[in-house]
């Protein structure tokens, strides 16, 4: 049977293989991205997972469920206290201070892609949200996979940690949930407001290139 998802896969097919071909992408696996690059990618990604929780906290209000509440808002902490914390740790082996990861100017880039997802978080429904915020999750995790079938990519003294985390069996667990969800919140759905959600899905995924492409280029503003 084919799923919600399924459709959402084919139709962002060409941007996630633009993506997963992009330099910074092949760099992380290769080891030849250039270590200032990904410093830059560290510190708009500490940027971006201040907005990354405020998604979930959203959804938590907006859930129908207790259940659904309670996994949206333990995903908020777990970034807020969690994640972050590690993202901390490993910029520290970059020579990132955390001052330096807070005091963090947002990119145009970072900037339009978290403004995007909360204004639908806040407008659209729990199912619009979630088909904005889909492509973060989803497509680290094929990207981890990816990457985490190149000879080498595992151990690598600088990127083997970012591999290991994305493509790890718990962060799969995380994406394959929100897969679920997804495909929960479409059934009943007409034509219309499924198209809308793949707007949000493909809109996001054109994001998710930009921003590997702005940390590539360690792009700020365009003027």
């Amino acid at each position: 049977m084919t799923t919600f998802t399924d459709r959402l896969w084919k139709s962002v097919a060409p941007i996630w293989e633009k993506t997963h071909q992009h330099p910074f992408v092949t760099g992380m696996g290769d080891g030849t991205l250039p270590v200032e690059s990904f410093k830059y990618y560290m510190k708009q990604d500490y940027v971006y997972l201040i907005d990354y929780a405020k998604m979930f906290a959203i959804a938590s209000t907006k859930a129908y469920d207790l259940e659904t509440s309670a996994k949206f808002a333990g995903l908020q902490e777990a970034t807020l206290n969690g994640e972050m914390n590690l993202h901390r740790q490993y910029a520290e082996r970059f020579g990132i201070s955390r001052a330096e990861l807070e005091a963090t100017e947002p990119s145009f880039v970072m900037l339009a892609y978290t403004s995007y997802m909360l204004r639908v978080a806040h407008q659209g429904s729990l199912a619009e949200l979630v088909s904005s915020l889909l492509p973060c999750m989803w497509g680290y995790w094929e990207i981890g996979k990816k990457l985490a079938k190149i000879e080498g990519a595992l151990d690598h003294e600088l990127y083997g940690e970012w591999v290991r985390t994305y493509s790890s069996d718990e962060f799969g667990e995380l994406a394959t949930w929100l897969i679920g969800v997804m495909n929960e919140l479409a059934e009943g759905k007409n034509e219309k407001e499924l198209a809308r959600l793949e707007e949000h899905f493909l809109t996001t995924s054109k994001m998710e290139y930009l921003f590997w492409d702005m940390a590539y280029r360690k792009e700020f503003w365009p003027c």
